[in-house]
């Protein structure tokens, strides 16, 4: 009981930092002002990991539209969550896994699966809070903001699905499509 709790909280922890690193690569990506929310929580919680890759990475990568160090950050985090699961579930065996010729290929695995999984879930709650956004209260600064987040999604589905009775399906069709994208994960 206490191995599931503790890997309970363990992908909870990561999942925000993670989420943290994607959300932060993304909104630069977007250009996206860092000094209102999320961008201030976002910064908060991941300065300490993307900082110091930033001194590391050469200049071309560092100069590039993409923060390569915000995703190298995820990947980072996203295989110290898998080598942290793989020795909980040893532990749940009753010891440390050897190391095998398999173990860094499934580490790997581990990572990205990880890594794709929280990418689909950060899209899926964003573009849910902008739909919800959008019927309460479409003229607040979060809706704005989550637009902008989501607009690069939803703009080839709107270019697809047409109006129904002025009402926009494109982010309902989004979300069924990433809930699809975390069963395939799963």
């Amino acid at each position: 009981m206490l191995i599931r709790i503790l890997g309970f909280l363990l992908e909870t922890l990561f999942f925000v930092l993670i989420g943290a690193a994607l959300l932060r690569a993304w909104m630069n990506y977007q250009r996206i002002n860092m000094r209102a929310q999320p961008g201030i929580f976002v910064m908060a919680v991941s300065d300490w990991i993307v900082k110091p890759l930033r001194r590391v990475l050469p200049t071309a990568v560092a100069k590039s539209r993409v923060d390569w160090a915000s995703v190298l950050a995820a990947f980072v985090l996203a295989l110290l969550y898998a080598l942290l699961g793989v020795l909980l579930i040893g532990m749940l065996s009753g010891g440390i896994p050897e190391v095998s010729p398999t173990l860094l290929p499934a580490l790997l695995l581990g990572a990205l699966k990880m890594l794709l999984r929280v990418a689909l879930q950060v899209a899926f709650i964003a573009v849910l809070a902008f739909a919800i956004i959008s019927w309460v209260q479409p003229g607040s600064p979060m809706y704005g903001l989550l637009g902008r987040l989501t607009e690069p999604l939803l703009a080839p589905l709107r270019r697809v699905i047409p109006q129904i009775g002025g009402v926009d399906l494109s982010a309902l069709v989004l979300l069924l499509l990433l809930q699809i994208g975390l069963m395939v994960l799963g």
